[in-house]
């Protein structure tokens, strides 16, 4: 049987039209004489939505019991029983309630499709699972319900729904997309401008990367080879050279003439290890590249034209930027311009350009190595210092003592030598060496006194002397460099390990980490940097330590990529290339700890499902005996043959009403959770206590219950969310007045100073608490608002605990960290206030 076709409308965010275009298309087709039914739809009441739908067939849902509550879920079974040509199928990505089945809507939409029915679907972009740590990034928001993206990828078309941010605000504010108590939550959250811009252009860039796949795969299903000139792409190769930064900006202009053109920079690390490319002059142009809005790639091959080309051809590359060496000649003639003749040749439909630029000096292939590289400045003086005052004083001492003949002499010689090439190196000691050639034969080869030679043969005996003391002399002077090698690995092996011990003691503490490279490596200041993922222009800093941490690469004085999105930055002075190894060893260290951070909010998260799934239990167990109650008076009222008096009625009445008001508190209640859970964003900052407790008061409104406000002369601001913590005294206060009988005393409201916090206490002497004192078994409060008040305290960095009173009542202290200025408040006097009971006032 045929596979069904998938067709998918992407949005870059809810309420851009993807459900009204997929009843369109609906519609559409059926007007052409297709079978289409409607598998499932999400209308969310919108009612273009339904008028859209008016006339398509309709499966109905299939009801699903999960925990006592009926829930509805889209019935496959009868889609495939009834077996239509088409079949709408709304929010792709949602999870199906347990026991409905598939665990995923995509997972029925699957077996539709294999059932060769054709399938229209709907998906935001922020489900997508490759962009869901990019999506939390960007709106802070993490989402629970994603779909693998070749799911997405598979479909035989997909369009994207697209809507300006500002089109899609305005449809937000006329009511088209939520209700309208939800509507400044979601401009002033995840509506924002900036969240709509990213998300648009995730789906663009995402859309744009399938079709390039999709041309991708025609071309190789039909052999087409020879790039297709649908994007320019131009491909820059760079050597390593620190002259090259001019070819870079030469070829980001080339780009620029284009628009929607590609800039890619490639490097080719030669198999022999033979290019000798300063890794610091690399990362400088890579830097670059990405600030010119390109990217940076290396490759690895043993002939660098025939690399450069691949990989241009793996990119479907059009232009290829190469820069010609100025150099003379003779040396062209010779040697000619190898990589560049040779890419040209082979470049076939790749245009090629040849920019002249002049190389810096570096040294060729033969050339000897710098005076002070081997060992040391230090060791390659001490090294001179010791053949000027060993050689003469050897020469005296032999000339005055018996002389052991022409050979001792040239072997005693030959020890000075290599005396000196284990102090110094190789060039202190081809000094002594040929002064002590010159020296033996000044003194001990006839005609004494002269440098004439009479013998050939002891010109023969002086010129091996002087060979075989360079060779001797090259050969310690590589043990020594080898041994220093070594020393210097041991040395950054411990290094490393302290950082790892660091890091295990330190946990995930990625600021404590940093702090010990900064100081490991003599650093002013080290940051970790992530880019935003959409195009990687914007970087964002993870962590840091020290004054002035770079914010971007490019501020950096040393930086290691660490994949492709994360960079660690140290700004104060340049590492050399050994320092650069335990810096990226470092930096995967770092990047390490952050994906245990990571996994660890993760499982935080998986935590934050279990609780919320405890907290719908609790909210049962809190309905049940409310529900048994009211139930129980009903069926009295119901009873007219049992003989009552008008009192007994009346108690019923007020125990049925009693009920059902305790229940509506508690769905208003689980209300308010759903709202917190979605748009909590903490925004901590110096708050003033009195300020946030008139608010709060305010936002009780009018009622039949007092409550007194009192708050000392001065009391310093609070470290809070100043929303967040006015809506957690609004619900203390608002549970305690519905929980506290007609005319009782009043609730106290006050505010103080204790061991450098701030206490905001809420002293009720009537109120009943017979649940409050119960806990679960992480020691939470078992009901409903504590649970919630608890949740919202440790959001905003406090702790809130419940103190019984005696005599009756308690009183619920929310402790806060203080901030360091003072804020003047009202005077010390009791304010008289009136609030009244029933369900919470948002803040």
């Amino acid at each position: 049987m045929e596979r069904g076709r998938l067709r998918v409308y992407l949005g870059a965010a809810p309420g851009v039209g993807k459900t009204y275009a997929m009843l369109e298309e609906g519609q559409r087709v059926k007007a052409g004489g297709a079978d289409v039914v409607i598998g499932l739809l999400e209308s969310h009441g919108r009612r273009l939505t339904a008028k859209m739908a008016e006339g398509l067939e309709v499966v109905p849902r299939r009801t699903v019991i999960y925990r006592g509550r009926p829930f509805t879920e889209m019935d496959t079974e009868a889609v495939l029983a009834r077996r239509p040509q088409v079949a709408l199928v709304d929010e792709l990505a949602h999870t199906n309630v347990p026991g409905a089945g598939n665990e995923k809507r995509w997972q029925d939409v699957e077996r539709i499709l294999d059932a060769g029915v054709d399938v229209v679907t709907t998906v935001n972009i922020q489900h997508l699972e490759s962009l869901k740590d990019v999506v939390e990034q960007i709106t802070g928001i993490r989402q629970s319900e994603t779909i693998p993206d070749e799911v997405v990828r598979r479909a035989d078309q997909i369009e994207l729904v697209d809507l300006t941010p500002e089109a899609l605000r305005r449809r937000m504010v006329q009511g088209y997309i939520y209700p309208a108590d939800r509507v400044d939550v979601a401009l002033t959250h995840y509506f924002r401008p900036g969240n709509l811009t990213a998300l648009r252009e995730l789906a663009l860039l995402w859309l744009a990367d399938r079709v390039e796949e999709g041309l991708q795969r025609y071309r190789v299903e039909h052999g087409i080879a020879t790039p297709w000139e649908t994007k320019e792409r131009i491909v820059v190769a760079l050597s390593g050279d620190a002259a090259e930064q001019a070819l870079i900006r030469r070829a980001a202009r080339i780009a620029d003439r284009t628009p929607g053109s590609e800039l890619l920079a490639v490097h080719v690390i030669r198999t022999d290890d033979a290019t000798g490319a300063d890794p610091a002059v690399l990362a400088g142009q890579r830097a670059l590249v990405e600030s010119l809005g390109g990217s940076y790639h290396q490759v690895i091959g043993a002939d660098v034209a025939a690399a450069i080309l691949q990989f241009a051809r793996a990119e479907d590359a059009t232009q290829l930027v190469l820069g010609g060496a100025g150099r003379g000649r003779l040396a062209a003639l010779l040697l000619g311009d190898r990589v560049v003749d040779k890419a040209t040749r082979m470049a076939g439909a790749i245009d090629v350009h040849v920019l002249p630029h002049k190389r810096k000096a570096r040294a060729p292939a033969m050339t000897l190595p710098s005076l002070t590289r081997g060992l040391g400045r230090t060791r390659f003086w001490w090294g001179v210092t010791l053949a000027a005052l060993l050689m003469p004083g050897l020469t005296l001492a032999l000339v005055w003592l018996p002389g052991p003949g022409l050979a001792g002499v040239l072997l005693l010689y030959l020890l000075a030598v290599v005396t000196v090439a284990l102090v110094g190196g190789l060039y202190p000691a081809l000094v002594a060496a040929v002064g002590a050639g010159l020296l033996a034969d000044y003194y001990f080869v006839p005609p004494m006194g002269s440098l004439a030679i009479g013998r050939p043969a002891n010109a023969a005996v002086l010129a091996v002397f002087v060979v075989v003391a360079s060779i001797v002399s090259g050969a310690v002077e590589r043990a020594a460099r080898r041994s220093r090698a070594a020393a210097r690995s041991s040395v950054e092996a411990a290094t490393l390990s302290d950082l790892a011990i660091g890091a295990l003691r330190g946990g995930n503490d990625l600021p404590a980490l940093l702090e010990r490279v900064r100081v490991t490596f003599g650093l002013d200041s080290v940051s970790l940097l992530e880019s935003d993922g959409a195009g990687g222009h914007r970087w964002f800093v993870v962590a840091s330590s020290g004054s002035m941490p770079p914010e971007r690469p490019e501020d950096a004085d040393t930086e290691a990529a660490i994949g492709g999105t994360l960079v660690l930055a140290g700004h104060g002075r340049s590492l050399d290339a050994g320092d650069r190894r335990v810096f990226a060893a470092c930096a995967a260290l770092v990047a390490a700890s952050l994906e245990e951070r990571r996994s660890e909010r993760r499982a935080e998260e998986h935590l934050a499902d279990r609780r919320r799934t405890d907290l719908l239990r609790t909210v049962a167990g809190d309905l049940e005996p409310e529900l048994a109650v009211a139930r129980h008076a009903v069926e009295g009222l119901r009873d007219r043959t049992a003989p009552r008096t008008e009192h007994e009625w009346d108690e019923l009445c007020a125990q049925a009403e009693g009920a059902v008001e305790r229940v509506h508190g508690l769905v208003a209640d689980l209300v308010d959770v759903s709202r917190l859970n979605g748009a909590l964003d903490v925004f901590l900052r110096p708050v003033d206590v009195g300020d946030v407790l008139i608010v709060a008061v305010d936002d009780l409104g009018p009622g039949g219950h007092d409550l007194v406000l009192r708050l000392p002369q001065e009391l310093p601001n609070v470290i809070a969310d100043a929303v967040l913590l006015t809506r957690l005294v609004t619900y203390l206060a608002a549970d305690a007045l519905r929980r506290s009988p007609a005319g009782a005393a009043r609730l106290h409201i006050e505010a103080a100073q204790v061991d450098g916090r701030v206490e905001i206490r809420l002293v009720d002497h009537t109120a009943p608490v017979p649940r409050m004192w119960e806990r679960d078994a992480d020691g939470r409060p078992v009901g409903i608002v504590p649970r919630v008040c608890a949740d919202l305290a440790r959001a905003i960095g406090g702790v809130l605990r419940w103190e019984e009173i005696a005599g009756g009542g308690c009183t619920a202290v929310l402790s806060l960290p203080a901030a360091a200025s003072r804020a003047p408040a009202a005077p010390d006097a009791a304010r008289p206030g009136r609030s009244g009971g029933g369900g919470y006032a948002g803040a």
